[in-house]
């Protein structure tokens, strides 16, 4: 039987306002989601700009809507065109709009979505608001949102409430002003890492009665939904993306394999051949992170507790070892598992000067990053979201963006990858809402194959011509 992820208790009240001072400092998230570090290297942001909250900002869009709170709406024009990028990288989710457009499947449909805010995400929004879908939206971390992509969405009307560098009170606030309207009520809910659907449940655990289903996209949401299914306070349908077979192996393969050579390259320079690293965990993400470094010349470690992932691991040319016997000896550690507490304080004291320590997974907790912060260790940061960690004797470790998730924080992501998940998620959404009374029970559901043979064809079908041929068996 497998060992059940824990995840930090969240007990704490976010309803004061801190002090402007307190909601201008980059805070330290404790909640699961909000604080896997996720921000675009290709954003227009400059924090610098301007010290004022944008929760003390009066800002129209220019139709003289107000029902948002971003940083800049001045930025729009910028997303816009970061927006019509994306829009050529995802051919599926553009194929989906064009297609069901007509019919509206989600014409009704009242949907609140915790996403991260960017180009991918936007056009997935607007995607949904074309089949006929009300939409209002927030931040699912402290540091992804793309300003000027919000700044986009705010003057093409929908109603976001995000903005890069929130602090944690301003991560709830933003939240409850999505979901907390007078006159409007969520029917939907589209998470990615159940941080929205946590504060419904807990503020308001009576909207529950009119909402049709969850769709759930990481692995952290989705351990939280079994955990509310198992304790029988699960009050609606819910659908597992994270383990449906279009997001596992492409999203969740792919997208790393391409996008951690980038977060280490962008924040370290290092060179990778001739490099000894340590990758724990073997699940999708590992296998990405091993191929890509492996190919690089890297000699590459992995740990791993599956022991069908860890039989794997060997059958795929990697010496299989626990962290402890190798710990001393690389050069890089990089954590792909999802859980909490992999690499813990013994292990960041017996590392060698200058390794290089970061995460792959989806929460901050898997790099116990809070053991760090005690008055004997020095912090000292080198460029954005690269941080040296000092110990007494002068040795160094070096952090990348404080432990969250790496190659969203420090770099970018393939969009077309991202088109396949957003695309699974916009089905998912539609079979919910659509599903006649009885079809799904109070529980967590995977996407059904076939739904997820569907998106795979439309996005063959619109992508590579040399591929569709190939793929007419899917339809």
């Amino acid at each position: 039987m497998k060992k059940q992820i824990q995840f930090a208790d969240q007990k704490q009240e976010f309803n004061k306002r801190p002090t402007k001072i307190g909601r201008r400092s980059l805070s330290r998230s404790i909640s699961q989601s909000s604080t896997d570090s996720y921000s675009s290297a290709a954003s227009y942001t400059d924090s610098s700009d301007d010290e004022t909250s944008p929760r003390d900002k009066q800002q129209k869009n220019s139709k003289g809507n107000g029902d948002f709170c971003i940083k800049n709406i001045k930025q729009a024009d910028f997303g816009r065109r970061e927006i019509e990028i994306a829009e050529q990288e995802m051919p599926a989710l553009m194929a989906l709009r064009k297609r069901a457009q007509g019919e509206k499947p989600l014409a009704g449909a009242k949907v609140v979505g915790c996403t991260h805010i960017t180009a991918q995400t936007a056009v997935l929004m607007e995607t949904l608001s074309a089949l006929g879908a009300q939409c209002r939206w927030a931040a699912c971390n402290i540091y992804s949102t793309q300003n000027e992509v919000a700044a986009a969405l705010a003057e093409g009307g929908f109603s976001v409430f995000a903005w890069k560098g929130e602090s944690e009170d301003d991560f709830w606030w933003c939240i409850d002003r999505c979901v907390n309207l007078e006159g409007w009520q969520p029917n939907m809910i589209l998470d990615d890492g159940g941080d929205l659907t946590h504060w419904i449940y807990k503020k308001y655990p009576n909207m529950f009665k009119k909402i049709k289903g969850i769709v759930e996209e990481s692995v952290t949401g989705v351990h939280r939904l079994y955990q509310l299914s198992k304790a029988g306070k699960l009050c609606v349908p819910a659908m597992n993306v994270n383990d449906s077979v279009t997001k596992q192996k492409f999203d969740n393969l792919y997208c790393c394999r391409e996008s951690i050579l980038d977060g280490l390259k962008r924040t370290t320079d290092v060179m990778f051949g001739g490099k000894q690293v340590v990758v724990c965990g073997y699940g999708e993400v590992g296998k990405g992170c091993c191929a890509a470094l492996k190919a690089m010349g890297s000699i590459v470690y992995v740990t791993e507790i599956d022991p069908i992932c860890a039989l794997q691991a060997c059958m795929d040319g990697f010496r299989l070892v626990k962290l402890n016997e190798v710990i001393r000896q690389v050069d890089i550690v990089i954590t792909c598992t999802g859980n909490k507490n992999v690499v813990v304080r013994e292990n960041l004291d017996r590392m060698k000067n200058g390794c290089i320590v970061c995460n792959m997974g989806h929460s901050n907790t898997e790099i116990d990053v809070a053991s760090l912060r005690t008055p004997e260790l020095t912090w000292e940061r080198v460029r954005s979201q690269v941080d040296h960690v000092i110990w007494p004797d002068g040795k160094r470790i070096v952090l990348l963006a404080e432990g969250r998730l790496l190659n969203l924080s420090c770099s970018t992501v393939p969009t077309f990858v991202l088109s396949i998940t957003a695309t699974t998620q916009a089905l998912a959404l539609i079979e919910l809402y659509n599903a006649p009374e009885g079809r799904y029970k109070q529980d967590v559901y995977l996407l059904p194959k076939k739904m997820g043979k569907r998106d795979t064809h439309i996005h063959m079908s619109t992508g590579n011509p040399r591929v569709q041929a190939k793929c007419k068996f899917t339809s």
